[in-house]
C-alpha cells in the first residue's frame, strides 16, 4: 500500500504502488478484510478485471460516492473498511503482502501510527518515499511508534493531497498516473 484513507462518511480509497521497470497485473492479487476484529481475514475482494499497476505507477480503488476527484481512481466500488478494520493486500498464493491494522482484538476507533493515536481512523495514510515494498503482517513495524520510525506520514482526515502518484526517495519526477 503507499496510501490509505478513511475519511468522513465514503471518502475511503486505497492505493498500491509499483515501484518496478514492469508492468504488474493485479489478477494474482486481493485486497482482504477483516471488520471489528478478528481470528483472520473476513472478506477476500479480486480486482477489476484486468486491472493493471504500470511500472512506477499507482492504482487506487475508491469508494463509489468517494467525494474526491472521481478520475484520480483507477476502480471505483463499495469500500466498507472504517479505522478500525483491518486491510490486507495479498498474493494468490496467500501471502500477505502488506497491512493496514491488524488481525485479532478490535483496537477500539482505530490504530495507531507515527505515534498519532487512531491514525487508522478520520486520517490519510501516505508511505514514506523511502518504502519500497510491504511490511508482510508486520502492522507495528510498519505504524512505528514516532514520525521518526514509521512508514507513513498522517495527514488530516479528508486530506487527497497525494491521490494518484508517489515519490521515491532516489526518484527526482513524481510519479503520476
Amino acid at each position: 500500500f503507499s496510501e490509505h484513507a478513511e475519511g468522513s462518511s465514503s471518502n475511503k480509497y486505497f492505493e498500491v504502488f509499483n515501484p518496478s521497470d514492469a508492468d504488474v497485473s493485479l489478477s494474482n492479487y486481493a485486497f482482504v478484510n477483516c471488520s471489528n476484529g478478528c481470528d483472520d481475514w473476513e472478506y477476500t475482494n479480486s480486482f477489476a478485471e484486468g486491472a493493471v499497476v504500470a511500472a512506477g505507477s499507482t492504482y487506487t480503488v475508491c469508494h463509489s460516492s468517494f467525494a474526491g476527484d472521481l478520475s484520480l481512481c483507477d476502480e471505483t466500488r463499495t469500500l466498507y473498511h472504517n479505522g478500525d478494520d483491518a486491510q490486507g493486500l495479498m498474493h494468490i498464493s496467500g501471502d500477505i503482502l502488506d497491512v493496514v491494522g491488524a488481525i485479532g482484538d478490535d483496537p477500539g476507533s482505530g490504530w495507531e501510527a507515527a505515534g498519532v493515536a487512531n491514525a487508522t481512523k478520520d486520517h490519510t495514510l501516505v508511505r514514506k518515499s523511502t518504502v519500497t515494498s510491504g511490511s508482510g503482517y508486520n502492522w507495528g513495524f510498519s505504524a512505528g511508534t514516532n514520525a521518526g520510525d514509521s512508514e507513513w506520514i498522517v495527514l488530516d482526515n479528508n486530506d487527497w493531497s497525494y491521490l494518484g502518484y508517489h515519490f521515491l526517495e532516489d526518484s527526482e519526477t513524481q510519479l503520476i498516473i
